[in-house]
């Protein structure tokens, strides 16, 4: 799958998950590509990343995509700031 977030709310990425949780447990694989830091919290998930031309296997929270929400999250007011003074 190729982004499948592109879609979808917050909250059907949640229904997505559950969906591609049930199918594994039946035998099913996935290749998924996503920035989607709900889909890439699947629990068991082999999460790669891609940068430099380089492939490597990445925790969860080693993602560009956790780290940035996480910041984001954590620093809205300071990050909106900084984006927004003139």
């Amino acid at each position: 799958m190729d982004e499948p977030e592109a879609a979808l709310s917050p909250q059907r990425q949640l229904t997505l998950l559950l969906i591609i949780a049930e199918m594994a447990k039946n035998g099913s694989q996935f290749i998924i590509a996503t920035h989607s830091p709900i889909l890439l919290g699947l629990p068991g998930a082999d999460i790669f990343s891609f940068s430099n031309s380089t492939i490597s296997p990445a925790s969860y929270e080693e993602t560009e995509s956790y780290q940035i929400t996480k910041m984001f999250l954590e620093n809205r007011e300071r990050l909106l700031t900084e984006l927004f003074e003139e």
